[in-house]
């Protein structure tokens, strides 16, 4: 009988490629992942694994095991939401993944309905990028995330994973109050605060500008939002921001206005097919659904 912790490094290594990130995602040390490994190895009875430089490769026989022991943990979170779902009391714990405005905007009560509701489900909450946090989901590292994605940019669609709108906000350009300009062409000669390169955001917010006509002068870089929002109160530049981020706070400090077409931001949650019937999960995206119900992001 093949140990599945064993087989789960296994797969581990086939996600992230490397035993040190292996070690880093479990909480294991790479020495006892390549132990455990090598146990397995002897278990199988033939070579899984072969040195590449500094890393190894997976030989076919080992991408096999790793294919059937996805379909494996699948069936474990099955068994789990089967049982966790016959009992009376929904408890346990839902590790998420969340960007930041969700968070600002959408944890707070959520997290609160849950406490009220369900007091014996413990929420564990982490802070990724949406692209990031659903490849973490899809590998387990995560029950669920809050992802989003801008118009004509979607999310990558990652095999067994769901997907569910929570709320859609529009995106707006932000300009210190005292700036008079009507639209987005009129700010082609201001200095931009952008998400730093490579995020879907930063891409589709140079892309924005450029079908206007110009290139942004992009002079400050940071995925803090909250940084976007003081540097445009304080005058130091424009940005592009979504209405969800103005949940809780005033939108007195800048001038809003409004953009060619009206883009709006979709965000959604995302879990593992397997594990979308576990009450936990669907305790904590109802609590995200009525919060998002409740909020009027274009009026808050």
């Amino acid at each position: 009988m093949l140990e599945i912790r064993r087989l789960r490094l296994l797969r581990e290594l086939s996600i992230r490629g490397t035993l040190a990130g292996v070690a880093d995602a479990l909480a294991y040390s790479p020495s006892s992942v390549s132990q455990q490994l090598a146990l397995l190895e002897k278990e199988v009875g033939v070579e899984l694994m072969r040195k590449s430089g500094r890393g190894v490769l997976l030989t076919p026989q080992a991408q096999l095991l790793a294919e059937h022991t996805g379909e494996l943990l699948d069936a474990f979170e099955r068994a789990e939401a089967a049982v966790a779902a016959s009992q009376d009391e929904i408890r346990g714990t839902v590790r998420m993944a969340v960007f930041q405005s969700a968070m600002l905007a959408l944890l707070p009560a959520t997290l609160q309905a849950v406490a009220e509701q369900h007091p014996a489900l413990r929420i564990e909450m982490v802070q990724y990028e949406p692209e990031t946090a659903l490849h973490e989901t899809w590998a387990h590292g995560f029950d669920l995330v809050v992802a989003e994605q801008y118009p004509h940019h979607a999310a990558p669609h990652l095999p067994g994973l769901d997907r569910k709108p929570l709320v859609e906000d529009a995106i707006r350009l932000a300009v210190p109050p005292e700036n008079t300009l009507q639209q987005l062409t009129d700010a082609a000669d201001l200095p931009w605060v952008m998400e730093p390169r490579g995020a879907a955001t930063r891409h589709w917010a140079e892309q924005a500008c450029r079908l206007a006509g110009f290139e942004p002068d992009v002079r400050y870089e940071t995925a803090d939002l909250q940084a976007h929002i003081s540097l445009v109160e304080s005058g130091h530049a424009v940005a592009l921001l979504p209405d969800l981020i103005w949940v809780g706070r005033t939108q007195s400090s800048v001038r809003l206005v409004d953009l060619p077409s009206a883009p709006l931001r979709t965000v959604f949650t995302s879990a593992r097919l397997a594990s979308v019937g576990h009450p936990a999960i669907t305790a904590v995206r109802d609590a995200l659904e009525e919060t998002a119900r409740r909020l009027d992001p274009s009026g808050a």
